[in-house]
């Protein structure tokens, strides 16, 4: 292993499960243990875990704290109730995109969390205090803090809420968390999920969280790695970072627009967004379904008939759960609308296709 890679706190565990580890985000990560296939499908029709220690939690505190995550968040926390969580994204100036996050309003008055993406915690830090400038408000970095996983499935709720013992958590609805305490330590248990599935996240201390992965595997749930983590959110229609948002590619661009709220004081990148949703963007990230079973991969061409290239793959696979090759590419917008006909070039040869909705598959978990 790479000295410089980070690891989880589960990391050993990993490796005794004898998973496949890879790097990712600067850590070593497991990427399948069973198989992406095997364990693709326990968290469609039962559960699966995730480690997601890697992820970045920074708390924002202080007086300002709520006009302070309005003013780098693109989603509106000021009718955000506590126990509540938005997902949004903060934006450089030229619309482009900083990071998507998650934003939890927390039980005590003027205080947030902000869930980041791994690969961002050091970028999204440091550009939150270059913005804090003239906010009462504190920053606190405690990633290196907290560990989580991830329990994504129809069967989730039997797991954390029966095998874990929180059963609190069988209350929650979508997008909302509770606060719990063991071993005198803080436990936060949301339920948000990255899947399309039904999902929950727990939070806690890393000795609590390895405890809590050994329970929930002698409950029947099955470890899984970020090979399937990616499937499963790709096919429910939900991006990744360094893929459909980038520092180039806007929510607008990504068709993410909903989570930008216009009509609230200024944030940064309010205007550039407001301006492209006013007057058009030059491309979008699209859905295509190829009628072959060539497999799109990230960064292979878009093109028209004729061969002129219009775009190109994000994020492409064969999709398990459907049983057809579909990707999310960034193309020409005067080739987005949907039934448009689009050629993908896989290797030497192009294969036709049609641009989709982006959400390809539709789980049966009711929001």
């Amino acid at each position: 292993m790479d000295n410089l890679l980070k690891t989880t706190c589960l990391h050993d565990l990993h490796v005794e499960l004898g998973a496949k580890m890879s790097p990712f985000a600067g850590y070593d990560m497991p990427i399948q243990y069973s198989g992406i296939i095997d364990e693709h499908n326990a968290v469609r029709h039962a559960a699966g875990v995730f480690d997601v220690s890697h992820m970045g939690e920074v708390f924002v505190s202080g007086p300002d704290a709520e006009s302070f995550v309005n003013h780098i968040f693109t989603n509106d926390v000021r009718p955000l109730a506590p126990g509540a969580i938005l997902y949004g994204m903060m934006l450089y100036p030229d619309g482009g995109t900083v990071d998507d996050l998650l934003v939890y309003r927390e039980f005590e008055p003027d205080r947030f969390l902000l869930v980041v993406n791994a690969a961002n915690v050091d970028k999204d830090f440091a550009w939150m205090q270059e913005q804090a400038d003239g906010f009462a408000v504190v920053l606190d970095n405690q990633s290196d803090d907290w560990g989580q996983i991830a329990v994504q499935g129809p069967e989730a709720e039997k797991a954390v809420c029966g095998a874990l013992g929180f059963k609190e958590a069988a209350e929650l609805s979508f997008y909302t968390f509770k606060d719990f305490e063991r071993s005198g330590k803080r436990v936060i248990v949301s339920r948000t999920g990255y899947t399309g599935e039904d999902g929950f996240e727990i939070y806690a201390a890393p000795e609590l969280i390895r405890n809590y992965w050994n329970i929930v595997l002698a409950a029947g749930v099955k470890p899984c790695g970020l090979g399937c983590r990616d499937t499963l959110r790709f096919e429910a229609g939900l991006p990744l970072y360094g893929d459909e948002l980038t520092a180039d590619i806007s929510p607008v661009m990504a068709g993410l627009g909903m989570f930008c709220k216009l009509d609230k004081p200024e944030f940064i990148g309010k205007e550039a967004l407001a301006e492209q949703k006013a007057n058009g963007v030059a491309q979008k990230i699209v859905g295509i379904e190829l009628s072959d079973k060539a497999i799109p991969r990230h960064g292979y061409p878009v093109e028209l008939e004729d061969g002129t290239e219009v775009g190109v793959v994000t994020t492409g696979y064969h999709s398990i759960s459907l049983d057809k090759s579909i990707c999310f590419a960034l193309v020409d917008s005067a080739y987005a609308a949907l039934g448009t006909p689009l050629w993908v070039r896989v290797r030497k040869n192009a294969f036709p296709g049609v641009v989709v909705k982006k959400r390809f598959y539709q789980t049966n978990y009711k929001k």
